[in-house]
């Protein structure tokens, strides 16, 4: 089947800096695992955005004929595009924020493999180390601002929902918006893109004309949520324990929608870090909600956690179901809590540095069918050891379901095998197979193929 495309070539929209020629080398650089490789994967994840297409692999091979190059010139640079998906232009014409997250994408990729890889500047052996990194990926991205009260919901939920899923969300943004809260998500459909379109309209109706819709991606997972073109400020974080770190970093509150793995995922993360008894007097709102059909939904997750976490876990959030204004209200004055509790404290409102987060959140997790396999599924260990060993299972079926080099691995080794405790096994093999039933793990009209067994 032949898709349309379209070539161009664009120039950046003054935030791009002018490149050295040693970084246009390595963005052009087309070995195999090269720069320019992720540069091409995460570019054409961008411009891809609105296919309804969430399969990492597929649109590598849908465009095997995209390429993206730079164009160094005296006064700057310009991105010479061939073979870019023409959803992606109005008459011919890139979208204005579709552009901006191409140099997004270029600026952060750069950023990353000269300051954190290369460079050595940051000790990624020491907890600290990690934490000042993602620090300066949202430093370079200007995406930390002074002088401003918190005001930040990040909002996590699943690309694949029911359109009365979708809608809630809009709702609640429009809430959110209305009392002038900003907005960050997985940049991607879905819940993530939801929040964002409600915000827009109460940031409109109060004269907000400096609403932001932050969206928090990584390399590996940009294809399968590509940024929606109304995030105004995109950042890529190098991998997904990092892109968890931001959010939890720049969030002043936390509001989960229904989803699938990755929002357990996201869910398991957050809940870990608040366990640690480090984290136990510090303020985190955080509200699980959705429409009266996604009842059920929060009802297995909160199952979930007491059947592994156990009761201090449930403590950590509250269930709020069809009231979009009272989540808002509990977002507020949850993040007034914030404020005073970092006022307090003297920590920053753009970044939260007291939130201590154990180096078990912290080291990349690579899913292959060995690591899967010996993950420590057992309660014989801390509740938040156990809360990071379980993100990491939900992880790699992400991995499996979404991402490019999971997917492959899959088709060339079979099935991940998920060992653990009984009753954990149990838990998690209900849990999954409801998302399963619930169409959560695919967008709608996808044949879903697990990528995983769950041994019992």
């Amino acid at each position: 089947m032949e898709f349309e495309v379209i070539d161009t070539q664009i120039s950046p929209g003054g935030r791009m800096e002018v490149l050295s020629k040693a970084e246009v080398v390595q963005l052009l650089d087309n070995s195999h695992g090269g720069l320019y490789q992720v540069f091409r994967s995460c570019a054409l994840a961008v411009l891809n955005c609105g296919s309804g297409l969430d399969d990492g692999k597929e649109l590598l091979e849908r465009y095997k004929s995209f390429d993206i190059s730079i164009i160094q010139r005296e006064r700057g640079i310009k991105l010479d595009v061939k073979g870019a998906p023409a959803s992606a232009f109005v008459d011919g014409v890139m979208i204005k924020g579709i552009q901006e997250h191409l140099f997004a994408v270029l600026r952060d990729i750069l950023f990353i493999k000269a300051a954190i890889e290369d460079d050595r500047k940051f000790d990624l052996t020491t907890t600290e180390g990690i934490s000042d990194a993602v620090f300066h990926v949202m430093r370079n991205a200007n995406l930390l601002k002074p002088q401003v009260n918190p005001n930040m919901v990040v909002c996590w939920g699943g690309h694949s929902i029911s359109s009365e899923e979708y809608d809630y969300t809009k709702h609640v943004g429009y809430q959110l918006g209305l009392r002038g809260m900003d907005i960050c998500t997985g940049c991607g459909p879905g819940a993530m893109k939801g929040p964002m379109k409600g915000a827009t309209i109460g940031h409109a109706k109060q004269r907000i004309t400096t609403g932001r819709y932050l969206g928090i991606t990584e390399p590996g997972i940009i294809a399968a949520e590509a940024p929606n073109p109304i995030v105004n400020d995109l950042v890529i974080l190098p991998d997904i324990e990092k892109r968890l770190e931001a959010f939890v970093r720049m969030g002043h509150a936390v509001i989960v929608f229904p989803g699938g793995a990755g929002t357990a995922e996201e869910i398991l993360y957050l809940l870990g870090i608040l366990l640690h008894p480090d984290n136990a007097e510090l303020p985190f709102p955080l509200i699980f909600t959705g429409p009266e059909s996604a009842a059920d939904y929060f009802r297995q997750i909160d199952q979930f956690i007491a059947a592994t976490l156990g009761p201090d876990a449930q403590q950590n959030y509250k269930i709020i179901v069809n009231d979009p204004v009272r989540v808002a209200q509990e977002v507020q004055a949850g993040i007034k809590e914030v404020r005073e509790f970092r006022k307090a404290k003297g920590d920053a409102y753009y970044f939260n540095w007291l939130l201590k987060i154990d180096a078990e959140f912290q080291k990349p997790f690579e899913p292959t069918h060995e690591n899967m396999r010996n993950l420590a599924l057992h309660k014989n260990q801390d509740t938040h050891l156990l809360a990071a060993n379980l993100r990491r299972a939900f992880s790699g079926v992400v991995a499996g379901n979404v991402k490019n080099r999971g997917i492959r691995a899959i088709e060339k080794h079979g099935h991940f095998e998920i060992r653990g405790d009984s009753e954990i096994m149990a838990s998690m093999d209900t849990l999954l197979a409801s998302f399963v039933a619930q169409n959560r793990m695919k967008l709608p009209g996808k044949a879903y193929t697990p990528c995983y067994r769950v041994i019992k």
